[in-house]
């Protein structure tokens, strides 16, 4: 294999700062349009918060449909920033480096997008107060029993360690920031920076503050996903909801859909930031080897869970599968989702041509999350369509205008998020850069000895 020749830590600073500090017509024509999308998506909900969730649709038993798929999913999607941060920072994985930050930053931007759909449940968003039961005394929610205070809690909690996360490892990034920067935007950086000078007593803290982070982060991160599942298992009245691999099942799911958003996020940085020094084949390999194990993990959680609920034998229950399963539009729905969601991913990550093509893992990470909003879609819908097990009360659902607007609103709203962050700080770490450029460096005059993975 030719070797590349290491970057010098100048040519690190400069390639990875110029996306902030210069502004490519691209970028402007991106954030119009994604600021289009989110402003539509804030007028139907504004719409909706004015007269009434009706406007979204909803019938009985079916209710708050997309808003609840959607909430799922993009706290699933959070769930890459941990992963990549946090274990595999732990576990001194090499091809993490340019993907941690982007996956941290999509966990903000995911999470924030997650946390405004209770609100958008309650229907009015005056009563907000409804997830924060802070006066029990007075009976304005005694109820800590309902998701609306779950859910809140364990996103919140998620969303503050992440962002202290990012926070922390992006203090040596915005002191070389500060450094090279004139006007309003040096005084923000230098109040951002915190001192930050580079003294070793600096780098030991900021070493052992991100190791004590991700030991800390990684209970949130089995946790928040695993709260997520007991909405749904602790509703016992909706067939194939009370499940009790939901926990497991959901985690797993999460991660196979978060690694794969960042995978699509890594491709188009690549492209958008000219980033192919620092972004290379090896880092999608390595991202499609982590992905082939998680794959099948999930896959083998969704077969147990329908194994289990047939299994009992309950009338109900098979009812619901039947649906799910066999009747239209979910049959067609339910192989749409194996086969983009599993079959393709999988079976294309077991061949190394495949993972270290950039372009094909772009577009396989489109299909797995494809596949798994879809997943959502059928765990919680038929369900809510069979809600109660009498089939007199037995419903349908059919998406209106106003949900279809927020849905599609809210992945404008991460995109925004992501373009507005890069216009102020380095989507790829500059110290993780240059580690890895010393490391590389080290490896080709034979200093120190590395697995075949980090030589690749």
């Amino acid at each position: 294999m030719q070797e590349r020749i290491p970057v010098t830590e100048k040519e690190v600073n400069e390639d990875l700062l110029k996306p902030v500090f210069t502004t490519p017509i691209w970028w402007w024509v991106a954030v119009a349009v994604m600021a289009t999308g989110v402003a539509a998506a804030a007028g139907a909900a504004g719409f909706m918060f004015v007269n009434g969730t009706g406007v979204e649709g909803i019938n009985r038993p079916v209710m708050w449909e997309f808003l609840i798929v959607n909430f799922v999913f993009w706290v699933g999607i959070s769930h890459a920033g941990i992963m990549l941060s946090a274990i595999l920072r732990l576990t001194q994985a090499e091809w993490r480096r340019p993907a941690t930050r982007a996956a941290e930053v999509m966990t903000i931007f995911s999470l924030g997008t997650a946390a405004l759909h209770p609100m958008m449940h309650v229907g009015r968003a005056w009563r907000i107060y409804f997830e924060f039961p802070y006066d029990f005394g007075r009976g304005i929610f005694p109820n800590i029993r309902s998701p609306f205070v779950w859910d809140p809690s364990a996103i919140f909690t998620y969303l503050t360690s992440t962002v202290l996360f990012v926070y922390v490892a992006m203090l040596p990034d915005l002191a070389i920031a500060r450094d090279r920067s004139t006007g309003w935007r040096h005084t923000m950086y230098y109040v951002l920076a915190m001192n930050w000078r580079g003294t070793p007593r600096q780098w030991h803290l900021q070493t052992v503050a991100g190791i004590l982070l991700s030991s800390i982060i990684l209970p949130i991160f089995a946790s928040v996903h695993s709260i997520v599942s007991w909405d749904f298992g602790m509703a016992i009245a909706v067939e194939g909801w009370h499940s009790t691999v939901f926990a497991p099942y959901f985690v797993i799911g999460a991660v196979w859909s978060g690694v794969a958003g960042v995978i699509t996020l890594l491709a188009l940085m690549r492209w958008l930031f000219s980033a192919q020094k620092y972004i290379r084949p090896e880092h999608f390999d390595g991202l499609g080897r982590l992905l082939s194990v998680v794959g099948i993990g999930w896959f083998y959680f969704t077969m147990m869970e329908i194994c289990f609920s047939l299994y009992s034998l309950e009338p109900s229950e098979i009812a619901f599968r039947h649906l799910q399963l066999m009747e239209w539009p979910f049959n067609m729905l339910f192989v749409l989702f194996v086969t983009t969601g599993f079959f393709i991913p999988v079976a294309l990550f077991m061949k190394k041509s495949v993972r270290r093509n950039v372009a094909a893992m772009f577009w396989i990470s489109i299909f797995v999350n494809i596949g798994m909003w879809l997943e959502r879609y059928m765990i919680i819908i038929p369900g809510l369509m069979r809600k109660t097990g009498l089939p007199f009360s037995w419903g349908s659902h059919s998406p209106s205008p106003i949900e279809l607007i927020i849905v599609t609103g809210s992945f404008f709203a991460v995109a925004l998020g992501l373009l507005v962050f890069s216009k102020f700080f380095p989507l790829i770490p500059l110290s993780d850069a240059k580690e890895g450029e010393v490391l590389r460096a080290e490896i080709q005059v034979g200093k120190v000895r590395v697995p075949a993975i980090v030589r690749e």
